[in-house]
Protein backbone atom coordinates (compact mmCIF):
# COMPACT_ATOMS: atom_id res chain seq x y z
CA UNK A 1 0.00 0.00 0.00
CA UNK A 2 1.41 3.24 -0.99
CA UNK A 3 -0.47 5.67 1.77
CA UNK A 4 1.93 7.50 4.20
CA UNK A 5 0.96 9.75 6.80
CA UNK A 6 3.38 12.85 7.66
CA UNK A 7 3.32 14.19 10.71
CA UNK A 8 4.59 17.97 9.94
CA UNK A 9 5.94 18.55 13.63
CA UNK A 10 9.10 16.42 12.48
CA UNK A 11 12.33 16.41 10.49
CA UNK A 12 10.72 20.20 9.22
CA UNK A 13 14.54 21.03 8.73
CA UNK A 14 15.58 18.16 6.96
CA UNK A 15 12.99 18.41 4.41
CA UNK A 16 13.65 22.07 3.35
CA UNK A 17 17.05 20.92 3.04
CA UNK A 18 15.89 18.15 0.32
CA UNK A 19 13.56 21.12 -1.19
CA UNK A 20 15.99 23.37 -1.94
CA UNK A 21 18.79 20.78 -3.26
CA UNK A 22 16.03 19.53 -5.82
CA UNK A 23 16.19 22.76 -7.44
CA UNK A 24 18.10 23.64 -10.56
CA UNK A 25 19.73 26.80 -11.04
CA UNK A 26 17.44 27.89 -13.68
CA UNK A 27 15.65 31.44 -12.99
CA UNK A 28 11.76 31.96 -13.89
CA UNK A 29 10.76 33.92 -16.88
CA UNK A 30 8.24 36.09 -16.52
CA UNK A 31 4.53 34.96 -17.35
CA UNK A 32 3.10 35.12 -20.93
CA UNK A 33 -0.26 35.27 -21.23
CA UNK A 34 -1.81 32.60 -23.76
CA UNK A 35 -4.90 31.22 -25.38
CA UNK A 36 -6.21 28.08 -26.99
CA UNK A 37 -9.13 26.39 -28.08
CA UNK A 38 -10.55 23.88 -25.47
CA UNK A 39 -11.09 20.72 -26.75
CA UNK A 40 -14.83 20.37 -26.37
CA UNK A 41 -14.90 23.28 -29.07
CA UNK A 42 -16.99 25.54 -27.47
CA UNK A 43 -14.44 28.51 -26.55
CA UNK A 44 -10.72 29.44 -26.28
CA UNK A 45 -9.26 29.10 -23.05
CA UNK A 46 -6.55 31.77 -21.26
CA UNK A 47 -3.81 30.46 -20.07
CA UNK A 48 -0.30 31.78 -17.99
CA UNK A 49 2.69 30.20 -19.86
CA UNK A 50 5.78 30.87 -17.47
CA UNK A 51 9.44 29.47 -19.03
CA UNK A 52 12.67 28.62 -17.82
CA UNK A 53 15.34 30.54 -19.47
CA UNK A 54 17.00 29.01 -21.97
CA UNK A 55 16.06 26.74 -25.49
CA UNK A 56 15.10 23.80 -23.43
CA UNK A 57 13.48 21.80 -24.25
CA UNK A 58 11.99 21.44 -21.00
CA UNK A 59 9.42 19.22 -19.04
CA UNK A 60 6.83 20.92 -18.64
CA UNK A 61 3.55 20.89 -15.79
CA UNK A 62 -0.21 22.19 -16.10
CA UNK A 63 -1.92 23.63 -13.40
CA UNK A 64 -5.61 23.44 -12.86
CA UNK A 65 -7.56 25.96 -10.15
CA UNK A 66 -9.30 25.44 -7.55
CA UNK A 67 -13.46 26.88 -7.22
CA UNK A 68 -11.85 30.16 -6.32
CA UNK A 69 -10.60 30.77 -9.61
CA UNK A 70 -7.22 31.61 -11.39
CA UNK A 71 -7.38 35.42 -11.07
CA UNK A 72 -7.42 37.96 -8.09
CA UNK A 73 -8.23 41.46 -9.37
CA UNK A 74 -8.01 40.34 -12.72
CA UNK A 75 -3.94 39.43 -11.86
CA UNK A 76 -3.18 36.08 -11.59
CA UNK A 77 -3.38 34.76 -8.45
CA UNK A 78 -0.41 35.10 -6.37
CA UNK A 79 -1.29 31.71 -4.96
CA UNK A 80 -0.46 30.03 -8.60
CA UNK A 81 1.95 31.96 -10.29
CA UNK A 82 4.13 31.34 -6.78
CA UNK A 83 3.71 27.41 -7.80
CA UNK A 84 4.53 28.37 -11.47
CA UNK A 85 7.41 29.77 -10.47
CA UNK A 86 8.46 27.10 -8.21
CA UNK A 87 7.80 24.52 -10.93
CA UNK A 88 9.61 26.95 -13.61
CA UNK A 89 12.92 27.03 -11.11
CA UNK A 90 12.56 23.55 -11.29
CA UNK A 91 13.44 23.10 -14.84
CA UNK A 92 9.72 22.95 -15.80
CA UNK A 93 7.45 25.26 -18.06
CA UNK A 94 4.36 26.10 -16.20
CA UNK A 95 0.97 26.55 -17.79
CA UNK A 96 -1.70 27.99 -15.22
CA UNK A 97 -4.94 26.87 -17.08
CA UNK A 98 -7.82 30.04 -16.02
CA UNK A 99 -11.16 27.72 -17.20
CA UNK A 100 -13.31 30.06 -14.88
CA UNK A 101 -12.32 33.33 -16.22
CA UNK A 102 -12.60 32.28 -20.05
CA UNK A 103 -15.96 31.02 -19.40
CA UNK A 104 -17.05 34.19 -17.61
CA UNK A 105 -17.54 32.56 -14.19
CA UNK A 106 -15.59 33.67 -11.44
CA UNK A 107 -15.89 31.59 -8.60
CA UNK A 108 -17.96 28.51 -8.66
CA UNK A 109 -17.44 27.48 -4.70
CA UNK A 110 -21.02 26.93 -3.17
CA UNK A 111 -22.68 27.00 -6.98
CA UNK A 112 -24.22 23.72 -8.07
CA UNK A 113 -24.78 24.50 -11.55
CA UNK A 114 -21.57 26.15 -11.86
CA UNK A 115 -19.70 23.79 -10.27
CA UNK A 116 -21.26 20.50 -12.12
CA UNK A 117 -20.10 22.44 -15.57
CA UNK A 118 -16.54 23.08 -14.20
CA UNK A 119 -16.58 19.26 -13.88
CA UNK A 120 -17.82 18.52 -17.38
CA UNK A 121 -15.82 21.00 -19.36
CA UNK A 122 -12.58 21.50 -17.42
CA UNK A 123 -11.00 17.36 -18.61
CA UNK A 124 -11.24 19.01 -21.82
CA UNK A 125 -8.83 22.46 -20.82
CA UNK A 126 -6.60 19.89 -19.42
CA UNK A 127 -6.27 17.94 -22.50
CA UNK A 128 -5.81 21.35 -24.47
CA UNK A 129 -3.46 22.57 -22.79
CA UNK A 130 -1.41 19.30 -23.31
CA UNK A 131 -2.00 19.70 -27.08
CA UNK A 132 -0.83 23.33 -26.52
CA UNK A 133 2.21 22.70 -24.79
CA UNK A 134 3.28 19.81 -27.03
CA UNK A 135 2.93 22.64 -29.82
CA UNK A 136 6.01 24.31 -28.27
CA UNK A 137 9.60 23.52 -29.08
CA UNK A 138 10.51 24.76 -25.72
CA UNK A 139 8.55 21.45 -24.05
CA UNK A 140 9.30 17.74 -24.22
CA UNK A 141 6.23 15.87 -25.84
CA UNK A 142 6.27 12.96 -23.57
CA UNK A 143 6.94 15.06 -20.45
CA UNK A 144 3.93 16.88 -18.94
CA UNK A 145 2.44 16.64 -15.72
CA UNK A 146 -0.86 17.89 -14.07
CA UNK A 147 -1.14 19.21 -10.76
CA UNK A 148 -4.70 20.76 -9.76
CA UNK A 149 -6.31 22.30 -6.83
CA UNK A 150 -9.28 21.42 -4.94
CA UNK A 151 -11.88 21.70 -7.62
CA UNK A 152 -9.01 21.25 -10.22
CA UNK A 153 -7.59 18.15 -8.22
CA UNK A 154 -11.22 16.59 -9.01
CA UNK A 155 -10.88 17.35 -12.64
CA UNK A 156 -7.43 15.32 -12.20
CA UNK A 157 -8.90 12.46 -11.50
CA UNK A 158 -11.88 13.04 -14.12
CA UNK A 159 -8.91 13.67 -16.75
CA UNK A 160 -6.75 10.66 -16.05
CA UNK A 161 -8.98 7.96 -15.96
CA UNK A 162 -8.53 5.74 -18.25
CA UNK A 163 -12.25 6.30 -19.99
CA UNK A 164 -11.93 10.26 -19.88
CA UNK A 165 -14.99 11.74 -22.05
CA UNK A 166 -11.44 14.44 -22.50
CA UNK A 167 -9.16 12.39 -23.91
CA UNK A 168 -8.63 12.67 -27.47
CA UNK A 169 -9.45 10.09 -30.46
CA UNK A 170 -7.08 9.13 -31.36
CA UNK A 171 -5.26 9.50 -28.26
CA UNK A 172 -2.33 11.45 -27.84
CA UNK A 173 1.11 9.86 -28.56
CA UNK A 174 2.29 11.02 -25.38
CA UNK A 175 -0.68 11.43 -22.43
CA UNK A 176 0.28 12.93 -18.95
CA UNK A 177 3.20 11.45 -17.58
CA UNK A 178 2.37 12.28 -14.26
CA UNK A 179 -0.38 14.05 -12.40
CA UNK A 180 -0.74 15.38 -8.65
CA UNK A 181 -3.98 16.68 -7.17
CA UNK A 182 -3.80 18.36 -3.25
CA UNK A 183 -7.40 17.96 -1.35
CA UNK A 184 -9.38 17.16 -4.61
CA UNK A 185 -12.97 17.19 -4.62
CA UNK A 186 -14.72 14.12 -6.02
CA UNK A 187 -12.58 11.90 -4.38
CA UNK A 188 -14.64 9.41 -2.74
CA UNK A 189 -16.43 6.10 -4.17
CA UNK A 190 -19.49 7.76 -4.83
CA UNK A 191 -17.75 10.16 -7.02
CA UNK A 192 -20.22 11.49 -9.90
CA UNK A 193 -19.06 9.23 -13.14
CA UNK A 194 -21.34 10.41 -15.61
CA UNK A 195 -21.58 12.51 -17.51
CA UNK A 196 -18.07 13.05 -16.71
CA UNK A 197 -16.81 9.54 -17.21
CA UNK A 198 -17.80 6.14 -18.63
CA UNK A 199 -17.07 4.59 -16.06
CA UNK A 200 -17.81 3.99 -12.34
CA UNK A 201 -16.18 4.75 -9.16
CA UNK A 202 -15.67 1.34 -7.78
CA UNK A 203 -13.53 0.79 -11.34
CA UNK A 204 -11.91 3.75 -11.97
CA UNK A 205 -8.61 3.20 -13.18
CA UNK A 206 -6.01 5.33 -14.65
CA UNK A 207 -2.29 3.85 -16.52
CA UNK A 208 -0.70 7.99 -15.33
CA UNK A 209 0.85 7.60 -11.60
CA UNK A 210 -0.83 10.07 -9.19
CA UNK A 211 0.00 11.51 -6.24
CA UNK A 212 -2.39 13.08 -3.65
CA UNK A 213 -1.52 15.35 -1.18
CA UNK A 214 -3.97 15.44 1.37
CA UNK A 215 -4.55 17.60 4.91
CA UNK A 216 -5.74 15.26 7.92
CA UNK A 217 -7.52 17.60 9.44
CA UNK A 218 -9.35 19.47 6.21
CA UNK A 219 -12.87 19.31 6.40
CA UNK A 220 -14.21 20.72 3.04
CA UNK A 221 -12.60 17.64 1.24
CA UNK A 222 -12.57 15.01 3.50
CA UNK A 223 -9.56 12.52 4.07
CA UNK A 224 -11.24 9.66 4.54
CA UNK A 225 -13.72 9.34 1.82
CA UNK A 226 -10.31 10.04 -0.57
CA UNK A 227 -8.01 7.50 1.83
CA UNK A 228 -10.61 4.50 0.64
CA UNK A 229 -11.15 5.06 -2.78
CA UNK A 230 -6.85 5.98 -3.69
CA UNK A 231 -6.33 2.46 -1.50
CA UNK A 232 -9.12 0.89 -3.57
CA UNK A 233 -7.46 2.09 -6.93
CA UNK A 234 -4.50 1.32 -5.38
CA UNK A 235 -5.46 -2.66 -4.90
CA UNK A 236 -6.84 -2.85 -8.01
CA UNK A 237 -3.26 -2.12 -9.55
CA UNK A 238 -3.61 1.41 -10.24
CA UNK A 239 0.07 3.33 -9.95
CA UNK A 240 -1.71 5.76 -6.97
CA UNK A 241 -0.55 7.15 -4.11
CA UNK A 242 -1.56 9.28 -1.24
CA UNK A 243 -0.07 11.32 2.02
CA UNK A 244 -1.96 12.85 4.71
CA UNK A 245 -0.62 15.70 6.37
CA UNK A 246 -1.48 15.79 10.30
CA UNK A 247 -3.07 18.68 11.39
CA UNK A 248 -3.20 20.39 7.61
CA UNK A 249 -6.85 22.19 6.77
CA UNK A 250 -7.67 23.20 3.26
CA UNK A 251 -5.46 24.94 1.64
CA UNK A 252 -2.26 23.83 3.64
CA UNK A 253 -0.28 24.41 0.93
CA UNK A 254 -0.71 28.71 0.75
CA UNK A 255 2.01 31.20 1.55
CA UNK A 256 0.31 33.14 4.53
CA UNK A 257 -3.04 32.29 5.07
CA UNK A 258 -4.56 32.86 8.85
CA UNK A 259 -6.45 29.46 9.66
CA UNK A 260 -10.42 30.55 8.95
CA UNK A 261 -13.82 29.73 8.60
CA UNK A 262 -15.81 30.39 5.31
CA UNK A 263 -19.36 30.32 6.56
CA UNK A 264 -19.95 31.65 2.79
CA UNK A 265 -19.65 28.47 1.60
CA UNK A 266 -21.50 25.78 4.25
CA UNK A 267 -21.54 22.40 2.31
CA UNK A 268 -25.19 20.77 2.06
CA UNK A 269 -24.53 19.02 5.29
CA UNK A 270 -23.75 21.89 7.15
CA UNK A 271 -20.05 21.74 6.92
CA UNK A 272 -18.32 25.08 7.47
CA UNK A 273 -15.40 25.05 5.84
CA UNK A 274 -11.84 25.74 7.58
CA UNK A 275 -8.76 26.86 5.56
CA UNK A 276 -5.51 28.09 5.76
CA UNK A 277 -1.42 27.47 5.90
CA UNK A 278 0.23 25.20 7.75
CA UNK A 279 3.93 25.84 7.00
CA UNK A 280 5.64 22.67 7.98
CA UNK A 281 3.05 20.52 5.99
CA UNK A 282 3.24 23.15 2.97
CA UNK A 283 7.00 22.74 2.85
CA UNK A 284 6.64 18.82 3.05
CA UNK A 285 4.06 18.66 0.46
CA UNK A 286 6.73 20.42 -1.96
CA UNK A 287 9.52 18.00 -1.34
CA UNK A 288 6.99 14.95 -1.87
CA UNK A 289 5.45 16.51 -5.07
CA UNK A 290 9.33 17.62 -6.43
CA UNK A 291 10.56 14.05 -5.35
CA UNK A 292 7.29 12.42 -7.97
CA UNK A 293 7.71 15.40 -10.72
CA UNK A 294 11.10 15.06 -10.52
CA UNK A 295 11.19 10.87 -10.68
CA UNK A 296 8.63 10.59 -13.66
CA UNK A 297 8.93 13.95 -15.53
CA UNK A 298 13.20 14.64 -14.49
CA UNK A 299 16.30 15.03 -16.62
CA UNK A 300 17.13 11.35 -16.74
CA UNK A 301 13.26 10.97 -18.25
CA UNK A 302 14.14 13.00 -21.15
CA UNK A 303 13.64 12.06 -24.42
Amino acid sequence: MQTRRFIVRHAVALFLCLFTAHYIAIPAGANERVRFPSLDGQMDINAYLFKPEGSGPFPAIVLLHGCGGALRNGMLSSFYSRWARDFTAQGFVSLVVDSAGSRGLGVTCGDVKKRLRMYRERPFDAYAALAYLQSLDVVIDGRIGLVGWSQGGGVVLLSIVSLSIARPSPPPVHDFAAAAAFYPALCNDRIQSRPFTEVEPQSWSTEIPLLVLQGAADNWTRPEPCLSFIEGAEQRGNPVSIILYDGAYHGFDAENVKIRSLPQFTTAQGVVPIVGTNAQARDAARVHLSEFLIRHLGPENQE
